[in-house]
């Protein structure tokens, strides 16, 4: 007795499987962008500042 072959499935779930990889995805790209990586370049930003501006004082 043969299997029956399974048809269809694949595109059935692939506009489903699509959209939810490109959803998670994006979402997860912007909570590292604006939860991580922003904070990070401003803490940088910050301290470039903070020895920009203690140079600036030893040369006075």
């Amino acid at each position: 007795m043969p299997i029956a072959p399974i048809t269809g499935k694949l595109r059935k779930r692939l506009w489903l499987d699509l959209s939810v990889a490109l959803g998670l995805g994006i979402s997860s790209a912007y909570a590292y962008w604006y939860g991580v990586h922003l904070k990070m370049v401003q803490r940088q930003e910050e301290f470039y500042l903070k020895l920009e501006r203690q140079r600036q004082l030893q040369q006075s």
